[in-house]
């Protein structure tokens, strides 16, 4: 009896000592290896579904949606050197043509079965040929419809038929943290689809455009991607995408699109009547602070400061003077100087409207008879 537990308890201490060593040196051996059954419901493929899991977090089918109305625009224009006929510049480099071809590259979004493509006016500007690429390689030449500068939009058209045709979507129901696509064609690779979210609403005064009210993304926008679609989780349009913040030139996730509903206004003008219409008065605004609310002696004023005003232009005929502060066009209150362009680019030209200004005797309210905005150049 006593040679048998000797025994057994030599055996216990053998297999005590080899596990503690196999728990030191090699402790992954006893590591309990995870069954099928948890690794299946997480990767699981049933014929050719992915799991609810996956399929639930996949943005794939706004891509499968959007993407064929996403085109490719190409653009060259002929481009004059400036020393290509002076002798000294001849000497050296020897005869050179005149004018030098420059190409350019963006993206476009196909709105219309009739044809009608929306993109960045800074796209196609100057631009001798223009020519539109779909997804599914068709290649056509396109006509310029209208432009509007001021949002740095454009309408082009093709003759082409059986069209993908982009839904619209609302992008005043949009809300911080909702999820976007990007989609356009960065670099000139092709088109290419990045997932964000939305960052941020009603962006203005970043000195782009001079009617500002971007959606701000961080879906990663690159050169090349100016005119492309920014589409919510449905697939639906909700903006165009038109310039990135970067120090590099690439994307640092700081991304604009114009709102579509903006893009609509602005396409809808151009369509009917070749050009957007807007009032103009003449006054160059600048914002009012508390400490020149101060200076100007009125302390707690809100609106907009006039810091200039256009000889013989509409606000000058009317008496609005510098100095003044812009609070009411018509029925719509004035905050800060985007809400006074606006206000004052929905007035129809022509038509008298009450502009209330606050001075140091008081409160006025003036009659202006808005102008047509003239174009960039002409201002």
């Amino acid at each position: 009896m006593k040679r048998h537990w000797l025994l057994f308890s030599q055996t216990v201490t053998v297999l005590l000592a080899a596990w503690f060593v196999v728990a030191t040196l090699k402790p992954h051996w006893l590591a309990q290896r995870p069954s099928l059954a948890s690794v299946v419901p997480v990767f699981q493929i049933e014929g050719d579904q992915r799991s609810p899991t996956i399929a639930s977090a996949s943005l794939s089918a706004a891509a499968r949606a959007a993407a064929p109305a996403v085109v490719s625009i190409s653009t060259s224009k002929a481009v004059r050197h400036p020393h290509a006929q002076e002798p000294w510049f001849r000497f050296f480099f020897g005869d050179r043509p005149e004018f030098e071809p420059q190409t350019g590259l963006g993206s476009g979004v196909i709105v219309s079965p009739a044809g009608y493509i929306l993109t960045n006016n800074h796209v196609i500007e100057k631009a001798d040929e223009i020519v539109v690429q779909l997804s599914d390689g068709r290649q056509a030449p396109a006509q310029v419809i209208g432009t509007d500068p001021d949002t740095d939009l454009a309408v082009l058209r093709i003759a082409l038929d059986d069209l993908p045709v982009i839904v619209l979507g609302r992008s005043e129901l949009l809300e911080v943290g909702d999820r976007v696509l990007a989609i356009g064609n960065p670099f000139g690779v092709g088109q290419t689809v990045t997932a964000g979210i939305v960052s941020a609403l009603g962006r203005s005064q970043l000195g782009i455009n001079t009617f500002e009210n971007f959606i701000q993304t961080d879906a990663a926008i690159n050169p090349g991607n100016s005119g492309g679609a920014l589409v919510d989780a449905e697939g639906h349009l909700v903006g165009i995408n038109t310039a990135i913040y970067s120090r590099s030139g690439g994307s640092m996730g700081i991304g604009f699109a114009i709102p579509i509903a903006t893009a609509r206004e602005v396409m809808e003008a151009i369509v009917r009547d070749g050009a957007v219409t807007r009032g103009w008065i003449g006054v160059e605004p600048q914002e009012l602070t508390p400490e020149l609310a101060d200076h100007l002696g009125l302390p707690g004023a809100q609106g907009v400061v006039v810091a200039g005003v256009l000889q013989d232009g509409p606000a000058a005929q009317a008496g609005i003077r510098p100095g003044d502060v812009i609070s009411r066009v018509g029925d719509t209150p004035v905050r800060d100087v985007a809400g006074l362009l606006a206000a004052v680019a929905a007035r129809q030209p022509g038509v008298a409207t009450e502009v209330e200004v606050q001075r140091r005797d008081g409160r006025r309210t003036l009659t202006v008879i808005p102008a047509r905005r003239p174009p960039p150049s002409a201002r």
